[in-house]
């Protein structure tokens, strides 16, 4: 009988421990993307590892499982009520492996087993108040990216923050925007070769628009590429940024210039180029920051840079001298379509100008450019040239007069993402139709707390004259379109009573997916638009829906909450627009799902109990002048809100003088975003402000008792 030796018993009694200790199979490294998976991620079917799925950002999902013959056995699965407040949601869940990643407002991120919505972490960047002071459209935050074992989140108050997506602890962080500054970041961060691409936003308030790559491992940054030039006097930069200071004059640096890069960025690795899309400039009257005209490079454009370097390569000016607000950082994709007979690697984009895109994506070539929506501000467009043909009075800012433009400033398409199905060849655009008047501000100087555009929103808000209000109305409207990029025409509509709806979401199923801000939840034919199924939320969606896989089950799953900058900032329109109340909630679906929809607690009834009126009507007047300079952007337009910020028209602060100086001048809100304007406005500016608000109060009685006797 064979007899082992003392040290061989020791040897073996040690491998038979260390194996009983070693799990049977070594466990996934959480959100464990890299390179590989995210270039094959079209053929990763139950995943969502990015911003817009693959690289290619088609928001297009292979899933068919739920498809247009079962939708209607489609049901809630679970649902999670978000940590967020009653602001807007905006993102774009993650899905990895099993587990969901999702951002809130606050750029708040948690973590949630996908099948059963159960919470396994949250992370909290603790972003201060006042960092809300700078966000141009409430505290949102658009997603998550996801790299070796890190998520990446961008936070309102300017930094990026790697989090390990095992625990949800801080890995990393990094200043991102200069300390101090006016800049916020909203949009999601995108992962390319190890590096975490990231911009920001502050245009409307005098900063210098660029886009950061960082290592993901380090935080170290890599490159930074600045989208418009700088003082020549501080010496020579790139090549192409002493090119785009041509197409400037005057002194814009010393309002910074704009151009920042808030939403798209699109990483092709077939190119190995980065295409971001830069938005206005500050302010958005040209005749202001560039006197003498210009097309003030890069505003408004779509550039490609080297992923490897920031280096430029080509751009595409959408907008020349943007005067309008018709931002470029709309949702970007990449495709291959069929132009001319001949297979061709393009980029397509629907920015807020109305025209719809498709440029060659290796070289800049305009293949075409094609309205997608109604629009006032040209007569047509020269392909020759690559420029739109301006209607002669468009340029309000040069000629000192109003024009009433559509688009307005919240474009025909705003954030809210597209999406390309490959089979029907069809993109699905949120699309809407909202006019604006353009006034320019003949008493504009530079705010450092308030906005500089160059517009008179004292003179352009909402008249009220119930005839002139009703007309106005009617003519808003939203509307899913699918869009046929080679042939270059609508194929189909959804019409919305209403405008600022959700983003799409495309499956293989003939699906389209889109939520609304009256709170439907709906799924249409992909290849017709015919309604298919819809379940109502009883709050409003912005956000786009994403779908997923977990044991052989398909999910659909989207993100509620209503605002943004037409919820805030358009008042009446936008308070007919949406939910009567607004929850912040995750929602996901599943054929034979049994959960029932969390009800929705309507906000109690209120009455309005202001101070007696006054009879001044020059201090009304001034200050209307004032609310509509500061206050109009959060609180809406004539002093009516949405209910994402405080409606002040029931405000106890007007209800005595001196009210709202705590507020105002005392920094007393600061903490929930409130600003504090001391040393911008004075004491008899906030009594004046008062003044107005209590008249408008005493206006929105009378109009209710009206509407109430017919």
């Amino acid at each position: 009988m064979f007899q082992p030796k003392p040290a061989l018993v020791l040897v073996l009694a040690l491998a038979s421990l260390l194996a009983a200790c070693k799990p049977a199979e070594q466990a996934a490294k959480p959100a464990a993307v890299d390179a590989a998976r995210l270039t094959a991620a079209d053929t990763d079917t139950a995943n969502w590892m990015s911003y817009g799925r693959t690289y290619s950002e088609q928001r297009f999902s292979p899933l068919k499982q739920v498809n247009d013959a079962n939708i209607g056995q489609l049901g809630l699965a679970w649902s999670v009520d978000l940590d967020a407040e009653h602001r807007a949601q905006e993102a774009t869940p993650l899905i990895i492996d099993g587990v969901m990643y999702v951002t809130t407002a606050w750029s708040k991120l948690f973590a949630f087993d996908a099948a059963s919505g159960k919470q396994l972490w949250a992370y909290d960047p603790k972003v201060p108040g006042q960092a809300g002071v700078h966000a141009c459209c409430d505290a949102v935050n658009r997603g998550a990216a996801a790299w070796e074992g890190k998520l990446f989140v961008g936070t309102l108050d300017g930094r990026l923050v790697a989090v390990d997506a095992g625990t949800g602890k801080e890995v990393w962080s990094v200043r991102t925007t200069p300390e101090g500054s006016r800049y916020t970041i909203t949009g999601a961060p995108r992962v390319a070769k190890g590096k975490v691409l990231i911009g920001n936003g502050g245009a409307e308030l005098g900063v210098r628009g660029y886009v950061t790559a960082y290592d993901a491992a380090t935080g170290k940054q890599l490159w930074r590429f600045y989208t418009v030039p700088a003082n020549p006097a501080d010496g020579p930069e790139s090549p192409a940024l002493q090119a785009a200071a041509k197409t400037w004059t005057g002194e814009w640096w010393k309002l910074g210039g704009g151009g920042t890069v808030w939403d798209a960025i699109v990483y092709d690795p077939e190119f190995d180029l980065v295409y971001i899309g830069v938005g206005n400039g500050a302010p958005w009257a040209r005749k202001i920051r560039s006197p003498g005209g210009g097309d003030n490079l890069y505003l408004s454009s779509i550039v490609a840079l080297k992923a490897e370097t920031g280096e430029y390569v080509w751009h595409y000016q959408t907008t020349p001298g943007d005067t309008w607000d018709y931002t470029a950082s709309q949702h970007i994709m990449l495709a291959e379509l069929p132009i001319d007979g001949k297979p061709r690697k393009v980029l397509m984009q629907a920015p807020k100008n109305g025209y719809f895109y498709v440029l060659d994506r290796a070289t800049g070539e305009l293949l075409s450019a094609t309205p997608y929506a109604a629009q006032t501000w040209t007569t047509g467009f020269d392909m020759k040239t690559g420029r739109p043909i301006e209607h002669p009075e468009a340029r309000w800012s040069e000629t000192g007069k109003p024009f009433m433009s559509l688009p307005g400033p919240g474009g025909a398409h705003s954030w809210q993402p597209m999406s390309f199905n490959p089979a029907t060849g069809l993109v699905y655009i949120p699309v809407m139709d909202v006019g604006f008047p353009y006034i320019p501000d003949a008493n504009f100087k530079e705010r450092k707390l308030g906005w500089n555009t160059g517009v008179d929103f004292n003179a352009g808000s909402l008249p009220q004259v119930p005839a002139i209000k009703a007309a106005i109305k009617g003519a808003m409207k939203g509307y899913l379109k699918a869009w046929d990029p080679v042939a270059k025409k609508e194929m189909w509509r959804v019409e919305y009573p209403y405008p600022w709806n959700g983003g799409t979401l495309a499956t293989a199923g003939n699906l389209v997916f889109q939520g609304d801000g009256m709170g439907n939840f709906s799924a249409f034919r992909a290849d017709t638009g015919a309604k298919a199924w819809s379940a109502s939320t009883g709050t409003g969606i912005l956000a786009p829906p994403v779908s997923y896989e977990v044991k052989g089950e398909q999910y659909i799953a989207i993100e509620t909450g209503w605002g943004g900058a037409f919820g805030l900032a358009a008042g009446e329109l936008a308070r007919d627009a949406h939910a009567a109340t607004n929850v912040p909630r995750l929602l996901a679906f599943k054929i034979g799902g049994k959960a029932e929809m969390p009800k929705t607690v309507l906000p109690p009834p209120r009455d309005f109990n202001p101070p007696a009126d006054t009879k001044d009507e020059q201090a009304v007047v001034a200050g209307k002048a004032i609310f509509h300079t500061y206050c109009s952007v959060c609180h809406g337009d004539s002093a009516v809100s949405t209910g994402t910020l405080p409606d002040l028209r029931y405000s106890a602060y007007i209800n005595a003088p001196g009210g709202l100086k705590p507020v105002v001048l005392g920094g007393a809100l600061q903490a929930k975003g409130m600003p504090n304007f001391t040393g911008e406005v004075t004491e008899a500016d906030v009594e004046l402000v008062r003044t107005y608000i209590v008249r408008r109060a005493h206006e929105s009685i009378a109009e209710a008792a009206a509407a109430k006797a017919k």
